[in-house]
């Protein structure tokens, strides 16, 4: 049986967000995964409530997370990514299913962005992993 995931996408920074969903897609796909749901959310810190909705359907095996959060002048992308990232690791333990965090960032510039756009294809193959060893 296919593994079903969710993809919660945040739109911020979208030129790298997209990329990032498109490796996700084709890495999903080779892997023998559906993707069966997107969710499209403003930015990073917003992540989490598109993986409650998902997981609240009940109709995916796992949760991807794609974002990017890079660095500005204060440290709010600091802020953002370590209080998103807590969240998804708690709603993941709360359903009892895996939500992978394919966030990348903090301190990063758009260039370490662009070169880190395969945290994408990590956070579906720990996903999937993830499904087949809790079977």
């Amino acid at each position: 049986m296919a593994v079903k995931l969710g993809f919660v996408v945040s739109e911020f920074n979208r030129d790298i967000t997209y990329m990032m969903e498109i490796e996700g897609k084709e890495h999903a796909q080779f892997l023998g995964a559906q993707i069966i749901s997107t969710f499209y959310v403003p930015g990073s810190f917003d992540v989490p409530i598109g993986v409650k909705k998902m997981l609240e359907e009940g109709k995916v095996d796992a949760v991807v997370t794609l974002g990017a959060v890079i660095e500005g002048s204060t440290q709010h992308d600091e802020i953002v990514l370590q209080h998103a990232a807590r969240k998804i690791m708690d709603l993941g333990l709360e359903y009892g299913k895996p939500v992978t965090l394919g966030i990348s960032g903090p301190g990063m510039t758009r260039l370490e962005a662009q070169e880190r756009i395969d945290y994408a294809r990590r956070a579906v193959e720990s996903a999937v992993k993830l499904v087949q060893r809790l079977r």
